[in-house]
């Protein structure tokens, strides 16, 4: 059901996502575009092991709320409403769990995980956009490399690999993986 080359508002884009054909389906709206996520196996493991990591950690400290695959969008955008692979919001900026449509803000931290047509050009932009939009860090994952590109606000990354040690910096203090638990199967 991915629309074409047509632009659409996110206003169009709910009442597509409401259709009986778009049931079960996972589909975001970027720059305009409608999108359809198909993620892999790999990808969905590489996700949930982060997930899996980061909810134990923001559980046991009691740091805001972990989400897979949930739909953002910012007010006064009206060509997006993105998915990040895993995100993460801090407590002092929950809000009230969405129960119907985007969460109305972007999350503090946002977890991208590479899938096949996924270059790292277009990784990079998706960072781009979710910190220009008030996410405070971005997770670039690359299973196929087995690394993670640290995206930061202020345009400066670190990378990653296996045998280093990821934190979560100032957004998630204390939190810490060995990086090569994101990519057991």
């Amino acid at each position: 059901m991915v629309q074409g080359s047509r632009v659409y508002t996110v206003e169009e884009f709910e009442a597509i996502i409401e259709q009986s054909e778009s049931e079960n389906r996972l589909l975001e709206l970027i720059d305009g575009e409608i999108v359809e996520k198909v993620p892999t196996e790999l990808h969905s493991i590489v996700s949930g092991n982060i997930f899996a990591e980061l909810r134990e950690f923001v559980k046991l400290h009691n740091l805001g709320r972990v989400v897979f695959e949930v739909r953002y969008h910012v007010p006064g955008d009206e060509a997006n409403a993105r998915i990040p692979d895993v995100s993460f919001t801090g407590v002092e900026r929950l809000l009230p769990v969405v129960e119907k449509g985007a969460v109305p803000q972007m999350p503090d931290l946002c977890i991208e995980v590479q899938s096949p047509g996924d270059s790292p050009k277009k990784m990079r932009d998706k960072a781009t956009y979710y910190l220009e939009n008030g996410a405070r860090l971005v997770w670039l994952v690359y299973p196929k490399k087995r690394m993670i590109e640290v995206q930061y606000p202020d345009g400066e990354f670190d990378m990653f690999s296996a045998g280093e040690t990821l934190t979560g910096g100032d957004v998630l203090p204390g939190f810490a993986m060995p990086v090569s638990k994101a990519f057991e199967a």
